[in-house]
C-alpha cells in the first residue's frame, strides 16, 4: 500500500524543476550559497512571523544573510532552500516551503524581470507545462485605477475601503485582496508599490506619488515572487526596523531583534537588485495545481 503522504509523480516533477533552475543559475554565473536556517533575527517586516529555534528563529527567508554575502564581494549569488513562516495557513501557504532567492550586483528591476521570465520558461519546459502566455508590466496605481476607478495618488483610506477607522495601508490591502488581486490571472509584473510598503527597497519620489522600487510576480493567479531595488542606507533601514517593531508591539507581538551585522554590511553593499521566488508555488502555478501541497513529502506540516 502506497503512503498517501508521498506524491511520487509530484516529487519527480519538483526534482526536474529544481534541477533545471539550478542549471540556469550556474550557466549564468551565479554562485549557490548556503546560509544558516537558524538566525538571530528572522526579518524586518512587521507582518512576518517566525518560529523560535535554538536561541534564535527559523529564517523566514535568507535575505539578511545573503546581503552580507553580497557585501563581501560575490556579485551574483543564489540560494534555494527551506524557509519557515508562522501564522500562514491555506492551500498556498505552508509552515515550511522552498524559496529561491538571488541577488545581482549592478542589476536593475528590469534585469530581474528578464531573469524571472527565463527561469519560468526553463521550469515550464522541465515539467512539461503549457506556455503561460505573454507577460504584462503594470504599476500598482495603474492596476487599481483600471479595476476600481480609484487613483492611489489622491485616494484616502475612506476612498479605498469605505471604513473611517482604517489606516491607509489596511484600506489599500483590503481593496487589493478583494478586488484587484483576483484579476491577475495572466503572467504579470506589478511594479511601483506604495512607498509605505517599501520594506527593504529604495523609494522614488519623482512621480505623482512616492513609490517603492519593487515588483511582485503573479503567475496563474498566484503571487509568485517579490523583488527589490535594494536599499543601502543603514540609517533608513534601522528606522524602518524600529517602526516595524513598534507596529508589532502595538499588536502585542515580540519585536524582531535588529540585525546589526546586516546593517553594517549594507553600507558597503554594491548597488544591486534581489528577488525571492517561491519554488512550490512556481511548480503548482505552472501545472495548474490548486495549492502547494502536491510535490512535497507531507507528514502533517
Amino acid at each position: 500500500m502506497r503512503d498517501p503522504a508521498i506524491d511520487a509523480e509530484g516529487l519527480r516533477r519538483r526534482a526536474a524543476l529544481l534541477s533545471a533552475v539550478r542549471r540556469w543559475f550556474a550557466e549564468h554565473g551565479y554562485l549557490e550559497v548556503p546560509t544558516p536556517i537558524v538566525v538571530p533575527s528572522p526579518a524586518l517586516e512587521a507582518e512576518l512571523y517566525a518560529y523560535p529555534a535554538a536561541g534564535g528563529a527559523l529564517r523566514t527567508s535568507p535575505e539578511l544573510a545573503l546581503k552580507r554575502v553580497l557585501a563581501a564581494g560575490l556579485p551574483r549569488i543564489v540560494e534555494i532552500g527551506p524557509c519557515f513562516r508562522a501564522r500562514e495557513h491555506g492551500p498556498w501557504h505552508r509552515a515550511e516551503f522552498t524559496m529561491c532567492e538571488w541577488y545581482r550586483a549592478g542589476a536593475t528591476l528590469a534585469d530581474l524581470q528578464r531573469e524571472v521570465r527565463a527561469i519560468v520558461e526553463v521550469a515550464r519546459q522541465a515539467v512539461g507545462a503549457p506556455d503561460p502566455g505573454p507577460w504584462r508590466r503594470v504599476t500598482v496605481r495603474q492596476l487599481v485605477l483600471e479595476v476600481t476607478g480609484i487613483d492611489l495618488a489622491t485616494a484616502s483610506a475612506r476612498d479605498l475601503s469605505g471604513h473611517a477607522d482604517e489606516d491607509w495601508d489596511t484600506a489599500f490591502f483590503r481593496r487589493w485582496v478583494e478586488d484587484v488581486e483576483p484579476t491577475l490571472t495572466t503572467p504579470t509584473f506589478v511594479e511601483a508599490w506604495p512607498a509605505s510598503q517599501a520594506a527593504l527597497a529604495t523609494v522614488r519620489t519623482d512621480g505623482a506619488m512616492p513609490v517603492a522600487e519593487r515588483f511582485e510576480v503573479f503567475l496563474g493567479g498566484v503571487e509568485l515572487a517579490n523583488a527589490f531595488q535594494e536599499l543601502r542606507d543603514p540609517g533608513v533601514l534601522r528606522s524602518r526596523w524600529e517602526h516595524a517593531n513598534a507596529v508589532r508591539a502595538g499588536r502585542g507581538d515580540e519585536p524582531h531583534p535588529i540585525d546589526e551585522a546586516f546593517l553594517s554590511a549594507v553600507s558597503v553593499m554594491p548597488r544591486s537588485a534581489g528577488i525571492a521566488l517561491g519554488m512550490d508555488r512556481l511548480l503548482a502555478a505552472l501545472l495548474g495545481w490548486k495549492g502547494i501541497a502536491a510535490g512535497r513529502v507531507d507528514i502533517g506540516a
